[in-house]
């Protein structure tokens, strides 16, 4: 039954569904032509000839779609956006999100350590969690965090990072902001190529390919391949990842006024590390027999497992009906199932004896079944002397999710003789239960130029409806809230390259949980948390470079939120979290063969429920990036440089003694890169490189999750110095 409802609505939103979203995703190259006259006449008569010149690019790095869902200019958005290119992925040899966002002003980076938990990507925002879309549809979280997605950096064009709420064009968001993901799509052209085999510490091996060009001869389809078999041990050599995924596409219509792209894509996860950590006490605070290793291993390797199956596909639909107005829809359906099994430390030690870990153990399966669509017309009129860019869109997101889950204690651990191969007693029945959500938006935009001022307007109403049945105890919990979002802006953009903006924005969020304003007489679902964004700051981008100076203020407030009442089983909604922050970033791609990233940030997240920060939140970062490539002389084509990555101290909750607070930690990184074509040009596409993250071997704690009501103090060890090469071939 659930595969007829997918089958039925499929057609539905074809008509109904998507536009060029969080990234107007890969859209071909930007092409110009340049014409010119040559004297060619033997006796004296000129003739004109025409001489045209194409140039094919990547999409320019200070060029952004996720703030206003259409390419704009980053110094003509009243909103905070990071870019990530792809060619800063390839110069920094990044792995994973996780590791891509790391110079980005804001993030609270590796909330699980960066060198372990690597699975999920998780990082914090302006102090908050971040929802992550993948060529302008969201990728939805599971119910319980399990079956969700991972989306390999390799098949990735760029990233961007949209800050603050956006739930005006989103629909349901974090106040921190999203991440826009883009697809590598068929290009405009005829033949190109890639493939780079990488190794590296810890056994890493990777080879990535990527292949593209017209099917028919006059490019009406096009099509490209790329896909990636890759695997590392991870920093605690017990355990290791690895991955097989393809994703084609193609692209019918050309260059025409009508475009498909189909994109299909499967994703195989056999093992992915562990995601367990180390406690508190041994690591972070001195224990009696002093520290844990690094590559200490909480877990067992004979019951340790996790595999994920992610099968999706996507359509892309473009057509412009004039130079002024155009529609635009897209949809996706993702398959994600995993198989979870995991032995890892309860945080705390055996009562009297210092030395012996006390652990536990988990086993789930989960499997979810999306669907998401978005649409949008766009046009541009005149109203006297102003000019507006207008959208109206509807999108709808559906979700089927189930999982069975088992939870025991496993048998405890002396950290100085560890035993990996032990027998698990069989576990007790967690959770059982199957979800079915779904939700719709509706919503408009207005950006209005009246000379170099730009006017933005966006207005939005959301329908959310989920349904859950709890199999166990045989119970169903139902949610059906409605909220309007909205987001006003306004931005002057002199003509020397300065623009200050000042912007408004709201998001929500839906909640579990039984709310109560009478003590307990009656009791009502949860509403929606509420974020709010007030944000001003300065813009400059050197007229005719790709050099770019942001700053911006901010004050975020999430209203709404659920506080617990002792054991009633219900709460108030009375909580109030604010973020308030300064961030500095400069941004160059290329600028004099220089590629720069500088990142400043000061932040102070607050939960006034409990009078401390939100938990594992930090008070800031700063990061500086810079890779020169000598354009000359007998050096030409080697490219190299490095960078610092600084994180001030975070919140890690609270413990027996108190407070936790993670201190403060910097690590560098050094990349370099050569042509070979400069050697000989037999060589020509043939390139190699190498780099290194945490340069100086740091010993640091990145993160930590402290419950002292349950006795449960957790810790993660930050990533240890790894180094790999690369050699690469492109056509």
């Amino acid at each position: 039954m659930h595969r007829n409802r997918i089958f039925y609505a499929i057609p539905l939103s074809l008509v109904m569904s998507g536009e060029v979203f969080a990234a107007d995703q890969n859209v071909t190259p930007e092409q110009s032509q340049r014409s010119g006259t040559k004297k060619t006449d033997t006796a004296g008569t000129q003739a004109k000839t025409v001489e045209t010149l194409k140039v094919r690019a990547r999409r320019a790095s200070t060029i952004a779609s996720s703030a206003t869902k259409s390419d704009t200019p980053l110094v003509e958005t009243a909103q905070s956006v990071t870019v990530i290119t792809r060619n800063e992925m390839d110069i920094r040899n990044v792995l994973n999100l996780n590791q891509a966002v790391r110079y980005t002003a804001g993030i609270t980076a590796d909330l699980r350590g960066g060198g372990v938990g690597t699975r999920y990507d998780q990082f914090a925002l302006r102090g908050f969690s971040a929802p992550t879309f993948l060529d302008g549809l969201k990728l939805q979280d599971s119910p319980t965090g399990y079956a969700t997605a991972q989306t390999d950096t390799s098949r990735l064009d760029r990233i961007e990072i949209l800050k603050g709420p956006a739930s005006a064009l989103y629909g349901q968001s974090s106040p921190g902001g999203l991440v826009a993901l883009s697809s590598k799509l068929p290009t405009d052209q005829r033949s190109y190529g890639s493939v780079n085999a990488t190794g590296g510490m810890f056994d890493l091996y990777r080879v990535d390919a990527d292949v593209g060009g017209f099917v028919t001869k006059n490019g009406f389809v096009r099509y490209r391949l790329d896909g990636t078999i890759n695997g590392q041990h991870s920093q605690l050599a017990r355990t290791g990842s690895r991955r097989f995924s393809i994703s084609p596409s193609f692209t019918f219509g050309g260059d025409g006024p009508t475009t498909l792209t189909i994109l299909g894509n499967y994703q195989y996860d056999p093992e992915n590390g562990t995601y367990g950590g180390v406690p508190l006490v041994g690591s972070l605070k001195r224990a009696p027999f002093g520290y844990l290793p690094r590559n200490f291993y909480d877990g067992d390797t004979s019951f340790e497992k996790y595999n994920r199956r992610h099968g999706a596909i996507t359509y892309i639909f473009n057509h412009r009906f004039n130079d002024d107005w155009s529609f635009s829809t897209r949809g996706r359906y993702d398959d994600i199932k995993t198989q979870y099994r995991s032995v890892y430390d309860s945080g705390y030690y055996v009562t009297g004896q210092d030395d012996t870990l006390a652990r536990s153990a988990i086993a789930t399966n989960e499997h979810t079944h999306n669907l998401t669509f978005d649409s949008a017309f766009k046009g541009k009129v005149r109203t006297g002397p102003l000019r507006h860019t207008m959208m109206f869109g509807f999108d709808y997101m559906q979700q089927s999710a189930s999982e069975v889950g088992f939870y025991g204690d496993a048998p405890s651990m002396n950290v100085f003789h560890p035993n990996y191969q032990v027998a698990i007693a069989p576990l007790n029945p967690w959770v059982n239960y199957n979800t079915d959500s779904h939700q719709a938006g509706i919503y408009g935009q207005d950006e209005i130029h009246w000379k170099r001022l730009i006017l933005t307007g966006s207005l939005r109403n959301d329908w959310y409806r989920s349904h859950q049945t709890d199999n166990m105890s045989h119970t169903t919990t139902n949610q059906s809230p409605s909220q309007i979002t909205w987001r006003a802006s306004g931005l002057y953009h002199f003509d020397f390259g300065l623009s200050p903006y000042i912007s408004y924005s709201t998001s929500f969020q839906p909640q579990s949980g039984n709310v109560s304003t009478d003590g307990g007489k009656t009791v009502h679902q949860a509403s929606p948390s509420v974020g709010k964004q007030l944000e001003g700051g300065l813009k400059y981008q050197l007229p005719g470079t790709s050099l770019l100076l942001t700053a911006a203020g901010f004050h975020i407030e999430q209203t709404n939120v659920l506080v617990g009442i002792g054991s009633t089983g219900y709460s108030a909604q009375s909580g109030l979290v604010h973020s308030d922050g300064f961030e500095f970033e400069a941004h160059a791609e290329p600028f004099h063969n220089l590629v720069l990233t500088a990142a400043v940030s000061i932040q102070k997240v607050h939960d006034d429920s409990t009078g401390k920060p939100l938990i594992q939140s930090g008070k800031g970062n700063a990061s500086l990036f810079a890779f020169y490539t000598m354009p000359s002389g007998p050096a030409k084509g080697l490219g190299f440089g490095g960078g610092m990555r600084y994180s001030n101290k975070s919140y890690g909750g609270e413990a027996s003694y108190g407070s936790v607070w993670v201190p403060q930690y910097a690590v560098f990184d050094a990349s370099v890169r050569y042509d070979l074509s400069n050697l000989s040009h037999s060589l020509h596409g043939w390139n190699v490189g190498a780099s290194v993250r945490n340069l100086f071997d740091k010993n640091f704690i990145a993160n930590c999750l402290s419950y002292a009501s349950y006795g449960q103090e957790f810790c993660y060890y930050g990533e240890r110095r790894n180094a790999q090469a690369n050699i690469g071939f492109s056509w």
